[in-house]
């Protein structure tokens, strides 16, 4: 690195040789991430989903049937759908979920500026605002999953049942709905956690930057 790269208080040139190799390794992987990034945008139009028939509370609470279709705000052409893991059968909703919604309910008017996005869930649309309301969610959709195919369709449920975290992304091409994109980490053969969610989850980025890392923490609601 060049003689102006940063130093602070008390280093020592050990450090200071160490902290630079590791920043080539973090020069390198913004690199491969930006790849990716324009690999993903890149890819073909996916099939042409069912048109969903979703129920969420609109205006003064009113209940109301929204289709797929109707998810996409005027004027944007993508469509961001995370599935999180709350079924009927559910005691309570996965804290690992909750945790990444926690998070999404203070971002999700900056990402509605540039795309539509929405929240699934498997119990009916009363349970999960009832779990909204203990967590002080005010910003996301929230919409119900259970009388529809969704979650079994795109991957959000296993054939018996359980309930997957899963995000997708459908897209709006002259009139007709596609999908677009999965987060399929999940589905991969990996050791350990897919983390196919760590991209878009502040708390994971946070934990890997100290020295004791995320180690086998697990967020608790």
């Amino acid at each position: 690195m060049s003689d102006d790269a940063p130093r602070f208080p008390g280093e020592s040139a050990a450090y200071r040789e160490a902290r630079n190799a590791l920043l080539e390794a973090e020069l390198a992987l913004r690199a491969r991430v930006e790849e990716v990034a324009v690999q993903r945008r890149a890819l073909p139009l996916g099939g042409e989903p069912p048109d969903y028939v979703f129920e969420e509370r609109g205006e003064g609470g009113v209940l109301q049937q929204t289709r797929l279709s109707e998810l996409f705000a005027d004027g944007q052409d993508s469509l961001i759908v995370y599935s999180f893991m709350y079924g009927p059968k559910m005691e309570r909703a996965c804290p690992a979920c909750t945790s990444l919604l926690d998070a999404l309910d203070g971002q999700v008017a900056q990402i509605t500026q540039r795309a539509s996005m929405a929240v699934v869930a498997r119990s009916p649309i009363d349970r999960i605002l009832g779990w909204a309301e203990q967590r002080g969610w005010r910003n996301l959709r929230l919409l119900s999953s259970a009388d529809n195919d969704y979650n079994r369709d795109y991957r959000a449920e296993s054939p018996e049942g359980s309930q997957l975290p899963a995000c997708n992304v459908f897209v709006r091409r002259d009139g007709q709905v596609c999908h677009f994109w999965s987060a399929e980490l999940l589905y991969a053969e990996l050791e350990g956690h897919p983390r196919h969610m760590d991209p878009m989850w502040p708390l994971w980025n946070f934990l890997d930057l100290t020295p004791e890392g995320r180690g086998d923490f697990f967020p608790q609601v």
